[in-house]
């Protein structure tokens, strides 16, 4: 069943008097528990596609629809509420907040989601954990390696147990260590509690466990391959 569905998508920048198609007619379906890389070059859209399905980037034209609900027509709080009870985000920027320590960017949105203190103080320990930063759990993001921050953003997306997560190069300062951990996490919540995910990634070691690979270039998708288990 599709959970995930765009139609038709477009997205123009305009840089003087020249247009960019970063999306360019994309229509594609993702399936329930689906486990997908997105890959191409730079600049052939990926990363657009990924925050219009997120709906952080409105299209310049087509419409997405995530359970059912075009996204497309939601506005401020109504797009803002149902991102936070829907999708999980890790952005290749990390985006945490800087006051804040990896624990409590971590469990900032149950936090908002209104989480007992008791479950989200378990689920953060466990995440950070098994990302390998048990230790710095205090530690502020000016206080970080680049690599110890990117954990930070993926066990915050994954914290809150969102139906899809969208991943902007996920491994992006990870060594092969941290790379394999993580992806075993993401593999092991994708199986046991069905979570789909779509990878934006230059990462072969990230398309190697993809169950399907969308390529993309020039706003455009030019194959998409599913693999078996």
């Amino acid at each position: 069943m599709s959970v995930i569905k765009t139609i038709d998508l477009t997205k123009v920048y305009k840089q003087g008097d020249y247009e960019i198609h970063a999306l360019d007619g994309v229509s594609v379906e993702i399936e329930n528990g689906e486990f997908t890389a997105v890959v191409g070059p730079s600049g052939s859209g990926k990363t657009t596609l990924l925050n219009a399905i997120g709906g952080l980037d409105e299209p310049t034209s087509g419409s997405v629809f995530v359970n059912n609900e075009d996204i497309t027509q939601l506005k401020g709080n109504q797009l803002i509420d149902f991102r936070m009870k829907h999708i999980g985000f890790v952005f290749q920027a990390y985006n945490l907040i800087p006051v804040l320590t990896a624990k409590e960017n971590v469990g900032f949105v149950m936090l908002l989601q209104g989480t007992p203190e008791a479950e989200r103080d378990a689920r953060t320990t466990e995440l950070l954990e098994a990302v390998g930063l048990g230790d710095i759990m205090k530690k502020r993001p000016n206080q970080m390696s680049g690599g110890q921050q990117q954990r930070v953003a993926v066990a915050r997306a994954l914290a809150p147990k969102p139906a899809y997560i969208l991943a902007d190069e996920p491994t992006a300062n990870l060594d092969s260590k941290s790379t394999e951990n993580l992806l075993d996490i993401m593999a092991r919540l994708n199986k046991e509690e069905g979570i789909t995910f779509i990878f934006s990634t230059h990462d072969q070691r990230v398309i190697d466990r993809a169950r399907r690979v969308i390529t993309m270039e020039d706003g455009k998708i030019i194959s998409d391959e599913r693999r078996g288990e």
